[in-house]
């Protein structure tokens, strides 16, 4: 006799998954990919229009985004699914508790067809970008709207500090500037909380912060570290804004992968050390506590000019008469991370007292005409894979002006660093 065949019972939480996944919004049904804005380490950033922001309104502007893919993660040599990174994740849950003037705001978070797109505000300027413009054109930014950026800078900072946020990456490629004129700190991909961490912020994320940005304490491979390498890395950039060129520009020495240790940046403390002199242990008493202080002293103390050369630096650019001005940068360029200037105590500083005010809006007080961020057509597709390489590879952000980026045609090229 003939068995009757198996009837099998279809999954039920399967149909369930499915008619969920078929009712969410895609990203393609949300918004309008106008262009590629720049690739890097963890994904690729992406111009969007919110779709139908513009319809229902004529003569009002669509509402830009910057979408950030994230790229799979990789296992061997073959493109395997293997999860979130802990990059991915932290920037998520970050941005997700978080809201400050100075600071960029996440709209939303997709997850479709196994990847992640992180969806930000849009600005249409960043710090590099203004640099690169100013350069090109021999011309020092006006101390009205310098002031304004550093201050909106410093005051997203200090948000970003109360609340146990420690940014670790800050550069010019990633503070944004809106078209009117509001600074944005962008791209938490490296930050991480300071308060009560599940593990040392030396874990798993040996090297930090851009290596023109990174404070002596880094440098000197320092184990334990606080928000004082955040206020150093706003120091170098309120430098390079005023000089149009990075103060301490040297070149990184790279991991050696067969190793565990990191290797000493000599190069980069020889920069720093030709601008302030050599650190004294009499104004630095926790240098010799330093991991490479043996290495350190190795190097040649006798080229080095002590005396206030950072004050010769200052005096190169005329336009600059404040000495108050000159204290605010000497401040945060404090070799000693315990008596280096707060994000609130820099934000308070006597330089912002004196005229001119700085203005919510950073472009209020000047005429000039700052292009916008370049939008490539020729690109990777988000949603595909990729058929042609962007006009300028760069390490992506989640704002869209990650480690180097900004403009297609800037002349240096910024390296994130893992």
């Amino acid at each position: 006799m003939a068995s009757s065949p198996v009837v099998t019972q279809p999954d039920p939480m399967a149909l369930w998954r499915a008619k969920k996944d078929s009712r969410r919004a895609t990203v393609q049904s949300k918004y309008s990919i106008q262009g590629f804005i720049s690739s890097g380490t963890y994904g690729r950033v992406y111009k969007a229009r919110e779709r139908g922001s513009s319809d229902s309104a004529p003569g009002v502007e669509p509402k830009m985004y910057a979408i950030k893919k994230f790229k799979p993660e990789k296992e061997g040599e073959v493109l395997t699914y293997t999860g979130i990174s802990q990059s991915a994740i932290r920037e998520i849950a970050l941005n997700r508790e978080i809201r400050h003037e100075n600071v960029v705001a996440l709209k939303e978070v997709i997850l479709e067809d196994k990847s992640i797109y992180m969806v930000f505000e849009y600005a249409e300027h960043d710090f590099l970008q203004l640099i690169h413009h100013h350069s090109h054109l021999r011309k020092q930014l006006g101390q009205a709207v310098l002031k304004s950026l550093i201050h909106q800078l410093l005051n997203g900072l200090v948000y970003l500090h109360s609340a146990h946020i420690l940014h670790r990456d800050l550069k010019p490629a990633n503070i944004l500037i809106t078209q009117q004129g509001v600074v944005k700190i962008g791209d938490l991909g490296l930050a991480r909380l300071t308060y009560q961490p599940l593990q040392h912020l030396v874990q798993g994320d040996k090297v930090v912060v851009t290596i023109w940005y990174r404070a002596p304490e880094l440098l000197l491979s320092a184990k334990h570290y606080n928000k004082a390498i955040d206020c150093w890395a706003v120091g170098c950039v309120f430098a390079e804004m005023i000089g149009l060129k990075p103060i301490f520009k040297g070149e990184e020495a790279k991991i050696d992968p067969t190793k565990k240790t990191l290797p000493f940046q000599r190069e980069q403390l020889t920069k720093i050390f030709d601008v302030l002199g050599p650190p004294d242990e009499r104004d630095w008493p926790d240098l010799r506590l330093m991991p490479d202080y043996q290495t350190l002293q190795t190097m040649n103390p006798t080229r080095w000019k002590p005396p206030l050369t950072l004050r010769n630096w200052w005096a190169q650019h005329k336009h600059l008469k404040s000495d108050a001005g000159y204290n605010l940068l000497s401040q945060l360029f404090k070799y000693d991370p315990n008596v280096r200037l707060t994000a609130y105590q820099a934000l308070h500083h006597p330089w912002f007292s004196e005229e001119p005010l700085p203005s919510h809006n950073a472009f209020a007080s000047t005429k000039e005409q700052y292009p916008q961020r370049r939008i490539s057509d020729d690109a990777p597709s988000m949603l595909g894979t990729s058929t042609v390489q962007a006009s300028r590879p760069n390490s992506g952000t989640a704002n869209g002006a990650k480690g180097p980026n900004v403009n297609v045609s800037q002349p240096r090229k910024r390296q994130r660093i893992e």
